[in-house]
């Protein structure tokens, strides 16, 4: 009998050990929310998750595949990009956590500063809805044109052009492969690093640290309040991945949001 005990006893303790892991599929753009992701990763392994990053190219198939149950999380998007969508589309989805902001920047291989813009010249734009708005905000910050009020604005909002600027709407993702066709392109941070820009030594304008363009961990909202979820917002939000944001990423433009 006391060997039966010792052997059930012996059982107990290792069983846990030799649970398999629960998987867990997330979706991210390439840079730099897959590196981040990354130094998430042990994390949830730590915690008994096996975290799987999958990697998307555009702004709609991540939250599109969330809503389906194709994915646990997202993280792409910033606040403003992610309620434009959720609540156009229906999708049931909430944000978990605050991880970074990535500054938009005006880069141009062709000018090095805005008084250099002369009469007739082009600036492409991202032809998504908040981060057109974004980007056209920027330009007006900076004194290239002028725009209605309101939220969502596009270049049909600019009220005053003194400089005939010529805009051209294009996919965020492609808007580095335009440089060299435009004077200057508005860019995402994660595109822009992509393609070997630097924001901070790159961009002739960025916004400021003060953004509201938060990016955030994603997931669907029956998910909200489960023990995976929670333990994907201590790995995201964990003094590692600060120290990783901090010491890889505040070089090229990029800061923590927490």
């Amino acid at each position: 009998m006391k060997k039966v005990i010792l052997a059930a006893l012996f059982l107990a303790m290792v069983a846990p050990a030799g649970r398999s892991a629960e998987r867990l599929v997330v979706g991210v753009t390439p840079f730099p929310h897959h590196d981040i992701m990354k130094v998430a990763q042990p994390l949830m392994a730590e915690a008994g998750y096996e975290l799987v990053i999958r990697d998307f190219t555009d702004y709609v198939q991540p939250n599109m595949a969330l809503a389906e149950g194709q994915l646990f999380a997202n993280f792409f998007q910033h606040i403003p990009y992610f309620d434009n969508m959720n609540e156009e589309r229906r999708l049931g989805l909430a944000w978990i956590a605050k991880v970074h902001i990535e500054p938009l920047g005006l880069y141009s291989r062709k000018i090095t500063s805005l008084d250099q813009l002369k009469d007739g010249d082009s600036i492409s734009v991202p032809n998504d809805p908040t981060n057109e708005a974004r980007a056209l905000r920027l330009l007006e910050q900076n004194g290239i044109i002028k725009l209605n009020d309101g939220e969502l604005v596009t270049v049909r909002d600019i009220t005053d052009n003194p400089k005939n600027i010529t805009f051209r709407e294009i996919d965020a993702a492609q808007l580095p492969r335009t440089l060299d066709d435009v004077t200057a392109s508005v860019i995402n941070t994660n595109f822009a690093g992509e393609a070997g820009l630097n924001p901070a030594r790159d961009a002739i304008v960025m916004e400021g640290k003060d953004s509201p363009y938060v990016n955030i961990v994603a997931i669907r909202k029956r998910d909200e309040k489960s023990a995976a979820a929670e333990a994907l917002r201590r790995a995201v939000n964990s003094p590692e991945v600060k120290a990783y944001i901090e010491t890889e990423l505040v070089p090229r433009g990029i800061v923590p949001a927490f």
